[in-house]
């Protein structure tokens, strides 16, 4: 191998080597191997093969010198994105520790319209953050202190709420100024169409995104059927 290959080709032999110490745990033995059994050595042969195929463009890219920054940048927003959880984890248990959830239970409970005036208070707010917040954020911060509220009052589905806060949570990567869709938009469209095209041809589709959850609202077998068939709930 290419010098600079070195060190990607030992992280392959360590996962090979991995791979057989498992099969060897399984009862896979070298004197199995060496009997040729067709169905051990069959498995085997198109495993190394497909590992090969697979390895030859990851060399390719590593020579050309991209593979290193991309593993650098995810590594990067990986990292963020746990210390966004841990963070949130730590919050949310403070919050609970100190009664939160009994103080957010009795707000959204004293709501004029019952159960439902909180869950609209609830999708309000979540859509309202997706202006300022992201997504991964509001699921990791907002959704632990509210989702908790919601589910100890009367006539609540834990599987429609949680696909209502999904498809609620769909409309902040379209939302200006901090939607991702519009900055991926923003980095492919030509010189011509102005972030403020970008912006006003977003929200046909937040309403559609809106509508949807109206309808989800009042049919809410869409998103129960499937998971009672599947589940005998």
């Amino acid at each position: 191998p290419h010098p600079r290959d070195w060190g990607l080709w030992l992280v392959a032999m360590a996962a090979v080597l991995v791979a057989l110490r498992r099969l060897a745990a399984q009862g896979l033995t070298p004197g199995l191997l060496a009997a040729g059994d067709p169905a051990i050595v069959a498995p085997l042969a198109l495993a190394a093969l497909a590992a090969l195929l697979l390895a030859l463009p990851i060399v390719r890219v590593h020579r050309a010198g991209v593979l290193v920054p991309v593993l650098a940048r995810t590594a990067e927003v990986t990292s963020m994105i746990f210390l966004i959880l841990i963070g949130a984890t730590l919050f949310s248990l403070v919050f609970r520790g100190l009664g939160g959830d009994d103080l957010v239970h009795r707000g959204l409970a004293d709501l004029p319209g019952g159960t439902a005036g909180a869950i609209l208070t609830v999708m309000l707010a979540i859509f309202l953050l997706g202006f300022v917040m992201d997504a991964f954020e509001i699921i990791f911060v907002v959704v632990p202190i509210v989702a908790p509220a919601l589910l100890k009052l009367p006539g609540v589905d834990p599987v429609w709420l949680a696909v209502m806060i999904a498809l609620n949570l769909q409309t902040s990567y379209l939302h200006p100024p901090l939607g991702p869709t519009l900055f991926f938009l923003r980095g492919v469209a030509p010189k011509e169409i102005t972030t403020a095209h970008i912006y006003v041809g977003a929200i046909p589709f937040v309403l559609i995104q809106l509508a949807a959850l109206a309808g989800l609202w009042f049919v809410p077998q869409l998103a129960t059927w499937l998971p009672a068939v599947l589940y005998g709930r």
